[in-house]
């Protein structure tokens, strides 16, 4: 669009919201319409004080009390008061009309880091969309035809969510691949690090986890940072040639991270520059068109009001249905194909978690949008499109990744000795847990299936049958500190056919969620039953698991079993009582864990990988991921959730022979196979501490 004409219609819609802030509003919405134009208006102000950089020139506890008053309906002491929280616009508007204007405002929020990086076109939307409403609203207030207007309310919400696809899903492919457009990269390779006000040139709320962060990173000497980005930097460069890819026809790379730590971004910025890769970093908050199910991806800040993200986390089933698929996957299409070379060369994500943050059960909400039994069905089958969609221009043979995790300050007092603890267990020797891990790989591969049962209170009761090998092949993979960061795990792909029993654990923390008492039945290697303890309502549980590890499947397979060997992270977690804070990537390797989607393989299961020892890797399928040579709808899910049990809740995990015999390879959550005595080293210590 051209610059003059996108710059008449935002004056234009602006001009008309300061108007209509004054007028006299009609029915139970009056109060709406003013607070989301006022609102809208503030963005005007924005977008001067980003213009002069504001952030460089007021003091910090100003530009707090300004973020405070841009993001005031969110924060969680305003929140129950705002519509913004479906629950109250609902009890104000009425059911259907108060969650849609609910989700409108949501929306609206995305205006102030819109605002940061100046696209005006999204913002002026965003106005002329209010103004619309407010039209319709007015038209049909005072009127007996509620069934109309909701109608066109809705109809208004759907063209503005399907229209502006064209701008805001091609510009979230682009975000994620052109190193061009380089917001991010200035802020952590320009910005002086040393004046934590930089924080707040993002547009993101910046709340003590980020100052905190951001203030104990500076602290650290050079050599810690530099180690850090060592590992992590390093981790993605094995990734590439571990697998026998060429990291040289590669010239981009995704780097993904919580605001804070910049200090080592702009490290490993460097450090990805000498391997030729120049950074692609975009922001992990979108608009609801492109909002994933899951997690954000991109640049994150911790999250101020996880109610309010749990409220409108399906908001897209207002809107989601066949012809809004297929109109985002035309433009989808479009964008790729227009950013294709920058799509070709970029490398893959080079990730950085946190952990620490306080566990969090939602509010089921009867207001919450929720996707229907169709719209789910249509969601399944949209993402494995999208899955291919991105394969074939980001081609997954071509790429690879790495992932690490830090603490951050909200995980309690011995913050600072949590992460130096963490930059520990991120750097450990590899070559005693290659030794180790080879023991147990060499037992799983003389057994027939696998026996893992639990302890105490513990129910967890699961036989693993192992995958069929011959002479020189083997089922486990020997896992180092490559793109898996930390070290510390066997694993294999298992056969379904005949994996059964029960997996339960008494507390595990899983994409930002704690639960409590988990606990799935599996037959024939496929989840049939699920319970957790979240809840009076064992409903409630149901829904919470179903939604936030099936994804919305009626089942999923097991994907993986494996035995994590990170003693010291588990020691780690035990001393300052973080188990139910570690993320999956540092709980999964302290203890054995089974995991629940895909495989570890899913898409490159034609790949040929080998352990240090020589021997070819074949575990690399599952009687469902076999199914990608006949029908690859069938074949994958998009998801890989590791569930971890501590080695206190476990028993015995042993190897049964073909011949009945049986061999443990730990038992009451000791290390007894010879070879791997070490690792118990680190667990004598902490139990006579």
């Amino acid at each position: 669009m051209v610059q003059e004409e996108l710059k008449e219609r935002y004056d234009l819609a602006y001009g008309r919201l300061v108007e209509m802030i004054e007028e006299p509003k009609k029915g139970a919405a009056g109060d709406y319409f003013t607070l989301a134009a006022s609102f809208l208006v503030s963005i005007q102000e924005l977008l001067e004080h980003v213009e002069e950089k504001f952030w460089t020139k007021w003091d910090l506890a100003r530009i707090q009390k300004y973020y405070d008053s841009l993001y005031r309906p969110i924060l969680s002491e305003h929140y129950e008061a705002s519509y913004m929280n479906p629950a109250y616009a609902s009890s104000k508007l009425g059911l259907e009309l108060g969650r849609k204007f609910s989700f409108v405002a949501a929306e609206c929020m995305m205006a102030i880091p819109y605002a940061f990086e100046g696209r005006l076109e999204e913002i002026t939307a965003m106005m002329e969309l209010m103004l619309e409403l407010y039209g319709i609203y007015n038209t049909y207030v005072d009127t007996e035809e509620e069934e109309l207007l909701d109608k066109e309310i809705f109809e208004a919400i759907y063209w503005y969510v399907s229209d502006y696809c064209d701008v805001t899903v091609q510009n979230r492919i682009r975000e994620q691949v052109d190193p061009s457009l380089d917001f991010a990269t200035k802020i952590v390779m320009e910005s002086d690090l040393t004046d934590l006000r930089y924080l707040y040139a993002y547009g993101e709320y910046i709340g003590d986890n980020e100052l905190e962060t951001a203030a104990f990173l500076q602290s650290l000497p050079k050599k810690e940072i530099q180690k850090m980005a060592k590992a992590y930097t390093e981790g993605y460069y094995k990734g590439f040639e571990l697998t026998g890819k060429d990291i040289s026809i590669k010239k981009f790379v995704n780097i993904r991270y919580s605001l804070g730590f910049e200090r080592m971004i702009k490290e490993a910025v460097e450090l990805f520059g000498k391997m030729g890769l120049s950074p692609v970093i975009f922001r992990g908050k979108c608009s609801a068109a492109n909002r994933p199910a899951g997690e954000y991806s991109g640049y994150i800040a911790c999250d101020y009001n996880k109610q309010f993200t749990a409220d409108h986390r399906f908001d897209k089933a207002l809107f989601f249905d066949g012809d809004f698929v297929e109109r985002k996957l035309g433009v989808m299409k479009n964008a790729y194909e227009t950013y294709k070379k920058e799509a070709n060369l970029l490398g893959g994500p080079a990730v950085i978690e946190v952990f620490g943050e306080e566990g969090f059960t939602p509010k089921i909400k009867k207001e919450n949008y929720q996707l229907s039994e169709s719209q789910q069905k249509l969601w399944l089958s949209y993402q494995k499109n999208v899955m291919e969609l991105s394969d074939a221009y980001i081609h997954r043979d071509q790429r690879s990744f790495t992932i690490i995790a830090f603490p951050i300050p909200e995980i309690g007092p011995d913050f600072p000795e949590i992460f130096k603890e963490t930059i520990l267990v991120n750097s450990l020797n590899q070559e005693d847990y290659q030794k180790a891990q080879q023991v147990m790989i060499d037992l799983f591969d003389r057994g027939a299936y696998a026996l893992v049962k639990g302890e105490g209170k513990n129910q967890t009761d699961m036989r693993v049958e192992l995958y069929p090998i011959k002479e020189g092949e083997t089922r486990f993979e020997n896992c180092l500190a490559d793109v898996n960061i930390p070290l510390g795990e066997v694993f294999t792909s298992p056969v379904l056919n005949n994996t059964r029993g029960v997996i339960h654990v008494s507390k595990v923390f899983l994409y930002g969620t704690c639960y409590e008492d988990l606990t799935l039945t599996i037959e024939d290697g496929m989840v049939k039953n699920y319970s957790c303890k979240n809840f009076s309502n064992d409903e409630d549980g149901k829904k919470l698991i179903q939604e936030n590890l099936l994804f919305h499947h009626p089942s999923l397979p097991l994907g993986e079993f494996a035995i994590g060997t990170n003693t010291r992270a588990y020691v780690m977690a035990k001393k300052y009582k973080i188990s139910d804070r570690l993320p999956i990537l540092i709980m999964e390797k302290t203890g054995p864990h089974f995991a629940i989607g895909d495989t570890c393989y899913s898409y490159e299961e034609e790949l040929e990988t080998f352990n240090p020892d020589g021997k070819k890797i074949v575990a690399r399928e599952n009687e469902i991921s076999k199914k990608r040579k006949t029908d690859p709808g069938q074949a994958y899910f998009g998801c890989h959730t590791d569930i971890t049990i501590p080695y206190n809740e476990i028993a015995k995990i042993s190897v049964v022979m073909k011949d009945g015999s049986e061999e443990a390879i730990i038992e009451h959550g000791r290390f007894v196979l010879k070879g791997t005595e070490f690792l118990n080293e680190v667990l004598d210590e902490e139990a006579d501490s």
